[in-house]
């Protein structure tokens, strides 16, 4: 199993963090502090493109929680795009999708923030 991985690209007004591999208990302790660290970059916007996800179980969707928590406290919008069938479900079965705002592609999460 490849470790996770989340690699950050500025565009324009947003910071889009790309997710790769599998959020899980396994991965949690490796995601957590990516998460963390990336919203304390002080970025206004934040995009995470989960296309790269390739499994999300509940400890996952925990972790994308916890990321949305930290950076309201911290004034920034987070937000998820490109989401794989399988983990929209999650959310939407959790309610989740009611936190986490979600776009079909990173350039229509982009055009909300005027990017």
């Amino acid at each position: 199993m490849a470790d996770p991985s989340v690699e950050t690209i500025a565009s324009g007004r947003c910071l889009v963090a790309r997710v790769s591999g599998e959020m899980d208990y396994l991965t949690d302790p490796l995601l957590r502090p990516q998460f963390k660290e990336l919203i304390a970059r002080g970025d206004r916007f934040i995009v995470l493109d989960l296309s790269g996800v390739s499994f999300c179980d509940s400890a996952g969707l925990n972790v994308l929680i916890g990321a949305w928590r930290q950076a309201d406290a911290g004034g920034a919008v987070l937000v998820l795009a490109c989401v794989p069938q399988p983990l929209r479900r999650i959310l939407q079965m959790t309610g989740a999708d009611q936190l986490l705002r979600v776009y079909d592609t990173v350039s229509d999460a982009e055009a909300v923030f005027g990017a």
